[in-house]
């Protein structure tokens, strides 16, 4: 089986220079790169349109922006969004992938933390920014002028700052050099049954300001010629899907597992896909089961984080998946269980990927301690639990208290942060509340301080206004005291199993 990437033997094809955006240039100038259906009219752009439009933001770049420079990039799913990348790799700077949901204290704790002086986007994005940093409008950009010169780069340099939610504090910036494209391609090919067929043509609902939607679909897309669908859904429907999937002449498809259990909801089907690929959270038998009616063929499902991903998928055009399992080890990607000494085990352990892996980070920006404990010896610990099946890796659950709610991953240390600046709130916790379709829904555990009558409506717009729109608490229960450890932190596994109780008494 061939993958991109890789050489024949498995090991990986990284050479001693590389910028991931010559990489994704190296189509044909007049082969369509995007499909824009962000407009009125579908609108085909080529990859000549598509360098153009990267030169002449890479030139209004170079007068302020130097190599290793950081600038964030504030646009939804657009040609710009692409060329806006592809523009800071071509002049040796890093991106910083910003999310539109985003609001003021979200938006500000990951350009104060990454040091963005300026941040490509659009009007609707200036209105987000306000002065958190300088905000450059897309569209503005003067066309013509000399070609730019794509750095000379090597796969260990810095490229892209992605940030994830973790559990403590405030959200960490996983650092990826310009190899982190390449140790993406071949789980992106393996999750759509070999990817780059004649009349592939790649789309997800899920945003570009995410590894998900930037390095699982987008990029990879333009490295292997694969046209990408450009779309904006403000809210995800089965119907907009269905038009999107018609205009755009979708054949391949990333679904985050709340999308699909939306459409399943709605008992939609979509003919004409040649491949549907999903991640995030196990999909369980009943789904993988509906999607071969709904879509006429297998769902793939894959595995990674934000830290290294796609190191481990299912491909229906290789081998028949196994009910409960995620799939097989990506090649290129070595993914093990460990024990808590680091050792390979046979048993239930600790997922963890050695490394050496293309797709896996470089540093938390800035955080060498949680950089350092981020990994056991010679392994990349995900924070999640496993164990092999043959070769095919069960995942168990999370060890950490990441909350999965709609294809969202969301720490609750932000949230509770938040929630403690509200003048009527004396302490909190915050934890994933099972849901049928979201995974888990976010659930706060409020104490109010002495005489304070806050309700849940006014915490709830508060957490809305300062952080994402999705990581508000759908529930917020008031209670006269948190569990506590002797330390002082509150013991969310206590709160978990509670919020677990909660909806058995339900059923």
């Amino acid at each position: 089986m061939f993958l991109p990437g890789l050489h024949n033997d498995g090991s990986w094809d990284v050479p001693a220079r590389l910028n991931m955006a010559a990489q994704c240039l190296a189509q044909p100038s007049d082969s369509v790169a995007i499909i824009d259906l962000t407009g009125k009219n579908r609108r085909d752009v080529s990859f000549g349109a598509l360098s153009e439009m990267t030169d002449g933001l890479a030139r209004a770049l170079l007068t302020r922006v130097g190599r290793g420079d950081r600038v964030g990039v504030l646009l939804s799913q657009s040609p710009w969004c692409a060329a806006a990348h592809l523009a800071i790799w071509k002049i040796g700077a890093i991106s910083v992938p910003l999310f539109k949901l985003f609001k003021r204290d979200a938006l500000g704790s990951r350009v104060g933390d990454a040091g963005c002086d300026i941040v490509l986007t659009d009007r609707e994005g200036v209105d987000l920014l306000g002065d958190l940093a300088e905000p450059w409008m897309v569209g503005d950009v003067r066309e013509g002028g000399a070609p730019v010169s794509f750095a000379d780069t090597g796969p260990e340099d810095p490229a892209v700052l992605i940030y994830t939610s973790g559990t403590t504090g405030s959200p960490k910036g996983a650092l990826h050099g310009h190899r982190v494209l390449t140790g993406h391609l071949p789980g992106v090919a393996m999750s759509h049954d070999l990817l780059g067929q004649k009349g592939d043509c790649l789309w997800t609902p899920a945003d570009w300001a995410w590894i998900g939607g930037l390095f699982d679909v987008l990029m990879p897309g333009l490295a292997l010629g694969v046209p990408v669908v450009a779309a904006r859904m403000t809210k995800f429907t089965p119907e907009g899907c269905t038009e999107i999937v018609r205009l755009g002449q979708v054949r391949n498809i990333f679904f985050p597992p709340t999308a699909l259990r939306m459409l399943k909801a709605a008992d939609a089907e979509i003919a004409g896909l040649r491949s549907v690929a999903s991640g995030g959270e196990p999909l369980g038998g009943e789904m993988l089961g509906w999607g071969r009616k709904a879509f006429g063929l297998n769902i793939n499902e894959f595995y990674g984080q934000t830290e290294c991903n796609m190191v481990a998928s299912s491909c229906g055009a290789a081998f028949a998946a196994r009910a409960g399992c995620i799939g097989k080890a990506v090649p290129g990607h070595t993914v093990a269980v460990i024990d808590g000494q680091g050792n390979v085990t046979d048993a239930e352990g600790d997922v963890a990927v050695r490394r050496g892996s293309a797709s896996m980070m470089l540093e938390y920006w800035g955080r060498p301690d949680a950089t350092a404990e981020k990994f056991r010896g010679e392994w990349l610990i995900t924070g999640d639990r496993g164990i092999w099946e043959d070769d095919f890796l069960r995942f168990v659950g999370r060890e950490d208290d990441v909350i999965t709610s709609a294809g969202y991953r969301i720490g609750p240390a932000e949230i509770e942060d938040c929630l403690l600046t509200h003048p009527d709130v004396a302490t909190c916790g915050v934890v994933g509340k099972p849901d049928t379709l979201r995974t888990e829904v976010v659930k706060a555990y409020v104490v109010r301080k002495t005489g304070a009558e806050v309700d849940a409506k006014t915490l709830q717009e508060w957490v809305k206004e300062r952080l994402a729109s999705y990581s508000y608490p759908r529930e917020i229960e008031f209670v006269n005291a948190l569990p506590m450890t002797v330390t002082g932190k509150v013991i969310r596994k206590e709160l978990r199993a509670r919020a677990a109780q909660e909806v058995e008494e339900h059923i």
